[in-house]
């Protein structure tokens, strides 16, 4: 499942290991190899390996060999902007990345400036498409569709009752967030409790003691899985039953293995489960025959790589101009079905469903 030839690239250690294979075709896929999002990293190296590995058992693109390179940004803005520099000197085509969208925004810019196309499989900011170029695009949905359906959930089943909505201060957490409060007033409620929480603090039994004194039923979490985990437990520990909802973020098996049970019946939203179609079943059996489970991004980074390639078949060329116009004007056979990009860069298809967590496992019954 490991690419045939791979490039790390870690700012952290301050140097570039090549192999000795030099590649006709560069292409990179860039995440949070490291820190607390690894597993989100972990789904994206693994999907970006196999399509490599499969595109060039197929011949490549243009008859040529792919070489994948790993960019590590620790979901770190500085970090991602030091890798997507070293990318432009390595030399690099594409990049399918980042994940975290403080890492995307600020890479986006110098891939702009250089020429590079990018298509990331999980930043879910609307700043992305809407404040990027044109060479930048967006394989999965936007937080101002994920922050309705979740404000519409909120309105419908929970609008008479105690609602505290919170976020991490991130690009990706305090924006889902936002919209999610904005809808939720739109439609006639309102919130008990808008607050932040510290990322990466150990305990948050002093949040959920405020949410429990304050008798809120339901708090939606606009951030990532150590925190959700973390305050699900305390809430639980707390033997306080409150109901979670979050969002994508929380398709890891990180989220479960830190929450353990406290997960059950956390609501998430995210996008249709690839691993249920007909389509994807080669793909994913040849990953459980590997002891993986492609949950999260990992089909969505496979996919990212499928519709470069078939976009590079129908320019007929890497140049950035004609790749761009068959990204804009074509349709992707992928392993996550059948789509197309918008004018602005954004996926038209196939928008966010409900998922609770069950049994240490979110994608078994959509909600």
């Amino acid at each position: 499942m490991a690419p045939k030839a791979l490039h790390y690239l870690a700012v952290s250690i301050g140097c570039l290991l090549a192999s000795q294979a030099q590649a006709e075709i560069r292409i990179a896929v860039a995440g949070p190899m490291s820190g607390d999002y690894l597993f989100f990293g972990e789904q994206m190296e693994l999907g970006a390996a196999l399509a490599v590995d499969d595109l060039n058992a197929a011949g490549g693109v243009f008859g040529q060999n792919i070489e994948l390179y790993v960019l590590d940004d620790a979901c770190n803005p500085q970090l991602a902007e030091a890798v997507a520099r070293l990318a432009v000197i390595d030399e690099i085509s594409f990049v399918a990345g980042h994940w975290c969208s403080s890492s995307s925004i600020p890479a986006s810019k110098i891939y702009g400036d250089a020429g590079i196309l990018m298509i990331s499989p999980a930043s879910t900011s609307p700043k992305l498409t809407d404040e990027g170029g044109p060479h930048v695009f967006r394989q999965s949905g936007r937080d101002d569709q994920q922050g309705v359906i979740a404000a519409t959930y909120l309105a419908d089943t929970w609008g008479s009752k105690k609602i505290a909505l919170l976020h991490d201060g991130t690009t990706y957490g305090k924006g889902l967030t936002d919209v999610t409060k904005a809808h939720l007033n739109s439609l006639g409620v309102q919130e008990t409790i808008y607050d932040a929480i510290t990322p990466s603090q150990t305990d948050y039994t002093a949040t959920v003691a405020n949410l429990q004194a304050s008798e809120i039923d339901v708090f939606y979490l606009g951030g990532y899985s150590t925190e959700a985990a973390l305050l699900i437990k305390a809430a639980r520990g707390l033997g306080y039953d409150a109901q979670m909802v979050s969002g994508d973020a929380l398709t890891s098996e990180e989220f479960g293995l830190l929450a353990g049970d406290a997960a059950e019946g956390t609501m998430i939203t995210f996008f249709p489960d690839a691993r249920q179609y007909t389509h994807a079943q080669d793909v994913v059996s040849r990953f459980r025959d590997e002891g993986y489970e492609p949950e999260g991004y990992t089909l969505q980074t496979y996919a990212a790589i499928q519709a470069w390639a078939q976009a590079a078949e129908t320019a007929g060329t890497l140049d950035l101009e004609p790749m761009i116009n068959a990204l804009r004007t074509s349709e992707f056979d992928t392993v996550i079905g059948r789509y197309r990009f918008d004018e602005n860069g954004d996926m038209t298809s196939p928008g966010f469903v409900w998922y609770i967590w069950q049994d240490g496992s979110y994608g078994i019954r959509p909600v």
